[in-house]
């Protein structure tokens, strides 16, 4: 039968060595004056024995576990794997890993990721209760929070705008500026029922705007589907009973399955309806007609989110909020 892999501990290294396991610590953190036979002797005996620092002790000990973990809303979606990957980057680049993990609003959920020592925290979820954010903060974890919501109570976090107010109610001066004037703005899709109310940046920015214009939005505004096809469903029965001139989707998702219902009607868009989405995923420049559409700056935003978990983390204080501005990409769907 074969030997289960076992992975080589620092006794290991020691004992190859022919150091005590105390030498083998001055060498790998390089914190200590160690004789150059011992020094090469340790470093070899590493080699040999491919042997890597158990990060989760070093975290039990006190020290870094040089492991980030971002907690996002949707991890399937388009624009937390771009994300992800641009987060990734620069966080490599400060010696850490970065996990991806979907938010799950239970108190176990919260004790499990205290209970791992990240190093940080980057947080993107309109979901996510704010008592668990400030659980923590108060655990003395470097949080960053990108701004989906208002954040009323939290205190200790680092804050990212990413634009999602002003975006949308770019969104909505665009559309009026162009002579439309019932607007109507379509949610998130959500199967546990977490859709948006007034925190919301986006669904706020769309209000206040409209309000701004002097545009209805009372009624103005599609919630509470669980799937594509109740999306399209309410969608068409609202057409049939409302004058609509222009479509807002929460994310490009949503959209292009208003944009799908309403040229199934017979409508032609953009001349009778101007459909817009949010977020600049792939699928934009893949329908007919393409989609107009709002993009975060998830590059300079992934770049300051780990610059902030490194400055509180070596120079514990708190990074001043950060806003980026949302940039409107024009295509053919307005």
């Amino acid at each position: 039968m074969e030997e289960p892999f076992k992975c080589a501990t620092r006794a290991d290294v020691a004992k190859r060595a022919g150091v005590s396991e105390t030498i083998v610590s001055y060498v790998l953190n390089n914190n200590r004056y160690v004789d150059k036979d011992k020094r090469e002797r340790v470093l070899k005996a590493v080699k040999e024995l491919h042997y890597t620092p158990n990060n989760i002790a070093r975290a039990l000990k006190g020290k870094n576990s040089n492991h980030i973990i971002f907690i996002a809303d949707r991890i399937n979606n388009e624009y937390f794997n771009q994300l992800t990957f641009e987060m990734d980057k620069y966080a490599y680049e400060k010696g850490w890993l970065l996990s991806l993990c979907s938010n799950r609003n239970q108190p176990d959920f919260v004790r499990q990721i205290i209970g791992r020592r990240f190093d940080g925290i980057v947080i993107s979820s309109i979901s996510i209760p704010e008592s668990f954010e400030q659980e923590f903060v108060d655990a003395g974890i470097p949080v960053v929070v990108l701004q989906n919501r208002a954040s009323n109570n939290l205190t200790g976090a680092a804050f990212i705008g990413p634009g999602l107010y002003h975006g949308a109610r770019d969104v909505v001066r665009y559309l009026y500026d162009r002579g439309r004037r019932n607007i109507l703005y379509i949610d998130r899709i959500s199967t546990h029922n977490h859709y948006s109310t007034l925190s919301d940046s986006r669904l706020r920015g769309f209000i206040t705007e409209m309000e701004a214009c002097g545009l209805q939005h009372e009624g103005h505004v599609i919630t509470g589907c669980t799937s594509p096809e109740e999306v399209q469903e309410k969608l068409g029965a609202y057409l049939l009973e409302h004058p609509v001139d222009a479509v807002f989707g929460r994310n490009d998702q949503i959209a292009c399955y208003a944009m799908k219902k309403i040229l199934s009607t017979g409508r032609r868009v953009p001349d009778d309806v101007a459909v817009v989405g949010y977020d600049n995923s792939s699928i934009c420049q893949i329908v007919t007609p393409t989609l107009t559409t709002m993009e975060a700056q998830k590059g300079m935003i992934a770049k300051v989110a780990i610059d902030m978990i490194y400055q509180m983390q070596t120079q514990g204080t708190l990074p001043d909020p950060v806003h980026f501005p949302a940039k409107m990409i024009v295509r053919e769907s307005t």
